[in-house]
């Protein structure tokens, strides 16, 4: 079983950028997509990013279309969120995690192991 770490959260003001960071060790992180979720207080948890096993696609939630970013080194079994232009409405609590599920982008229960989760909160 994959286990993974992410980090990179923090607080921010309207129009910051921050890199969330998910690193993964006890297998290799080719075997799997990554996927980002995210979890507003009061609000169900949601989908905001994925990528293939093999790094050669994406995909986004259309709230973080063109500001975010996902990235994978399956070399260095990390993976990455870039968040740009970043608004009040992206304060919550963000999770990668690990699938091997053959759907994409791999939904909630198809993910296999996730981080712990790291928080980011934008300021007004």
């Amino acid at each position: 079983q994959v286990v993974l770490v992410d980090s990179g959260g923090g607080l921010v003001q309207t129009g910051d950028s921050l890199r969330l960071s998910c690193a993964a060790s006890g297998r290799a992180l080719s075997n799997y997509a990554i996927v980002w979720f995210r979890q507003a207080p009061g609000k169900e948890r949601e989908f905001v990013a994925a990528i293939r096993r093999g790094a050669l696609g994406t995909s986004y939630a259309d709230s973080v279309k063109d500001r975010f970013t996902i990235s994978k080194i399956n070399g260095k079994n990390m993976a990455y969120l870039q968040m740009n232009s970043l608004k009040p409405e992206d304060t919550a609590l963000y999770n990668c995690g690990a699938s091997i599920s053959v759907r994409f982008p791999p939904r909630e229960d198809d993910v296999a192991s996730w981080g712990q989760g790291t928080q980011v909160t934008v300021s007004s």
